[in-house]
């Protein structure tokens, strides 16, 4: 997937305005020169705020990309992230206010059908949205070139915050099982038990988000530190976006997912079964400073955009 010369086309699809990790991938996408970002969509609770929280990067950038509020409720299951507690820092930040209602998958779709074989459908929130595309467009998986997910547990059984599955998988499991079931040529999941290696405390965060580009993140993550009692950075949903254009800074292996559904303790739990000749491949390692080296790398050649305050 990766590729040192042409430019990727990339279209993400986001929880921005919850976990503080979010703001910082797009951040990254949107000074990363060999990125195309091809349009943002928005996912779970107030979606049309989500969508203010990415104008706000995307402004700041001085680019002008498509951004749809997508689906505001999981499938089946019920609500459980409702609010967007960095919405607080929007006060502060020129952002956009309208949007195309009711689109998201409507323009992923259209999307994906102009550029077959040349997208890469990077997901880091639950993936309501992106099932939605599936069930509705079963043409769509085999169209992309592949598909990211910041999504599950596989090789380390990590308990994090006390729950078994992973929180994009579970908010919405009906729709991470049909996205696993896609047969998408490269499907990629990277799980929380690599991505809990690259983190950074919040004295450090304060020092290095000096770029135009990461002084909005670094307001919404004063929010995020504020609200959460956080005194880190985890770079989770940062490690998925850095994968699509340096594999290496993961080791992959292939085998097959299945996510529980019966058990509603479980739900959303991602089953791991290594298979070479598996439909799936997921993180199994991580080199955390090709992480962090890659990262910020983007910012010291990106071109300087003009800060709003």
């Amino acid at each position: 997937m990766t590729s040192p010369t042409k430019r990727i086309k990339v279209l993400l699809d986001t929880d921005i305005g919850s976990d503080i990790d979010d703001a910082v991938c797009l951040a990254y996408l949107l000074a990363q020169p060999h990125c195309d970002l091809l349009g943002i969509t928005t996912v779970t609770g107030d979606t049309v705020v989500r969508a203010r929280l990415a104008s706000v990067l995307c402004k700041v950038a001085g680019r002008t990309i498509p951004i749809f509020p997508g689906a505001a409720a999981p499938l089946l299951a019920p609500q459980m992230q409702p609010h967007v507690p960095q919405a607080a820092a929007l006060r502060r930040w020129p952002h956009e206010r309208d949007f195309p209602r009711h689109e998201a998958v409507r323009f992923l779709r259209e999307t994906i059908r102009r550029h077959p074989g040349e997208i890469v459908l990077l997901t880091i929130g639950p993936l309501t949205n992106i099932g939605l595309l599936f069930a509705t467009d079963p043409e769509i998986p085999g169209l992309l070139k592949g598909l990211v997910m910041m999504c599950g547990f596989f090789e380390h059984r990590a308990w994090h915050f006390g729950q078994v599955a992973e929180w994009n998988s579970r908010l919405d499991p009906h729709a991470t099982a049909i996205v696993y079931r896609a047969a998408v040529g490269c499907h990629r999941s990277i799980g929380l038990d690599v991505t809990m290696s690259v983190s950074m405390p919040a004295a450090e965060v304060r020092r290095r988000f000096r770029h135009p580009l990461l002084r909005p993140v670094l307001d919404f993550a004063e929010v995020w530190f504020r609200t959460q009692h956080a005194s880190q950075i985890i770079f989770h949903d940062p490690l998925a976006a850095v994968t699509v254009f340096d594999a290496r800074t993961c080791g992959f292996a292939r085998g097959r997912v299945d996510v529980e559904l019966d058990s509603p303790r479980l739900a959303g739990y991602t089953h791991w079964r290594p298979d070479p000749a598996g439909p799936h491949e997921v993180a199994v390692t991580v080199n955390p400073r090709r992480f962090f080296d890659r990262y910020f790398a983007v910012f010291s050649v990106a071109t300087q955009p003009k800060a709003h305050r």
